[in-house]
């Protein structure tokens, strides 16, 4: 089995999902192997509790298990490592006789405090992303400080205030630790996919797999090759917005809100290049023919559609909630397809699993999603889904999505039938849809009153 999961990855940025401006050739030809979900969300976000979930087959919502610890951010946005007495799905199918590999450039998940290695007998941490700590600062190239640094649509510098000093400190360390860069392969995605290919290539034959790769980027900052956005922006002339300042998107001006987007989506097409990459090399091998394939994201990014940036936790619209999700079945079992199930993040354990015909003792939250493959529905019917971030949560079925703060204020409603952009707060005319979708929340959550975090 091959687990693909990409952080910070847009539904509607894919070819296969409508999108007719940004090339994804590399995902689009997965999607048209697999089974594609429509209404994917993940079940908690951001990065710590969407891995959480995928790896342990167990909600997170509204941040189970969650303990509140001074000074560290764990305690912070329900980012906990997965309980001891939850069996991860690597621990499960080591235990089942399968090689087990992790290839990842994710940060997080390799802190101290976090254990989601659990259950690989091959860990490959490619080092570099973000803040990691990897080289010393003063290795970061003064000339692409000065080319990525802006000041904002008032003139003022980004770096003279203090979010945005740790943004550039942020983005310093990340200059440094990625210094040797010369061609594309020296990209820390393109090392991803190239080490799992090697991987691939090393497994041994007469001995089942799973390979889960997990790959930071397009998380920003979105620092590709420049021609990559110049694909669908080629005039820029300006510094590079490579990175966001999460909240309220004014402080850019229109144009370098369009640079952003562009340097998003030639992340993005980096991204599938390298997807593609490792996709032949599989095929190459021979190893699809009897490889399940799942991939996913834990979240989107918000680039000014509702006048928000980044990742802001208030902002669960469209383009931070809805993420991709494909299921390759090696016989190519409903291949091309769509399905508007809500599947999440937490069935990704489960399908697996089931897959390889492995019982586990212990009960998932999740469900196992290899019926519908066969045209069924899974044992779920979910006729609505619940997700959150921080202290806000949201709520979906067919007709209504609701955002709102955890205790229920700050209410936001839209017919998703009539208006699937959700442009058109309608909560102000409709309380007792509000009351009802806010009664989903703490069904779904265990009760009242949800936990305040951070």
């Amino acid at each position: 089995m091959i687990l693909i999961v990409t952080d910070t990855t847009r539904r509607d940025h894919i070819g296969a999902y409508g999108n007719d401006w940004i090339q994804t050739p590399n995902l689009d030809k997965l999607a048209a192997a697999s089974l594609r979900f429509t209404r994917a969300v993940p079940e908690a976000m951001p990065t710590v509790p969407a891995r959480r979930s995928i790896h342990s087959g167990m909600r997170t919502f509204p941040f189970r298990n969650w303990v509140k610890r001074s000074g560290n951010e764990s305690g912070v946005w329900g980012w906990q490592h997965i309980p001891d007495d939850q069996p991860t799905l690597a621990e499960l199918l080591s235990a089942g006789g399968y090689t087990t590999i992790l290839v990842s450039d994710n940060p997080h998940t390799f802190k101290p405090s976090m254990n989601f290695a659990r259950g690989f007998k091959s860990l490959q941490w490619i080092r570099g992303q973000e803040g990691d700590d990897y080289m010393p600062p003063w290795l970061a190239d003064d000339r692409l400080i000065d080319r990525y640094l802006y000041q904002d649509a008032g003139g003022e510098e980004l770096t003279s205030k203090g979010e945005n000093l740790l943004l550039a400190n942020e983005l310093r360390q990340y200059l440094a630790n990625n210094a040797d860069r010369v061609r594309e392969e020296d990209y820390l995605c393109a090392k991803v996919f190239r080490t799992a290919a090697r991987m691939l290539e090393s497994t041994p034959p007469d001995q089942p797999f799973f390979m889960s790769i997990d790959s930071f980027d397009p998380h920003e900052p979105w620092d590709a090759p420049r021609h990559y956005a110049d694909l669908y922006d080629p005039d820029y002339a300006d510094p590079e917005p490579v990175s966001p300042r999460y909240g309220k998107s004014d402080y850019l001006t229109q144009r370098q809100l369009k640079r952003m987007r562009a340097l998003y989506a030639g992340e993005l097409t980096m991204v599938d290049r390298w997807i593609g990459y490792f996709m032949r090399q599989a095929e190459q091998l021979g190893l699809l023919e009897n490889t399940l394939v799942i991939m996913t994201s834990d979240h989107g990014m918000a680039l000014g559609e509702h006048g928000a940036l980044g990742k802001p936790s208030f902002a669960l619209w469209p383009e931070m909630t809805d993420t991709p999700f494909f299921i390759r079945h090696p016989d190519g079992k409903r291949a091309g397809e769509a399905m508007d199930y809500f599947a999440s993040t937490h069935d990704i354990a489960p399908t697996i699993l089931s897959f390889v015909g492995i019982e586990p003792e212990t009960r998932f939250d999740g469900v196992d999603l290899m019926p519908t493959l066969d045209g069924k529905m899974p044992s779920d019917s979910r006729d609505h889904f619940t997700s959150g971030m921080n202290n806000y949560v949201w709520v979906s079925d067919r007709q209504y999505t609701m955002i709102s703060k955890n205790d229920g204020s700050d209410a936001k409603l839209y017919d998703i039938v009539a208006d699937p952009d959700q442009q058109n707060d309608i909560a102000a005319d409709n309380p007792d849809i509000v009351e009802q979708m806010f009664a989903l929340v703490l069904e779904d959550a265990g009760g009242e009153p949800l936990p305040s975090y951070g």
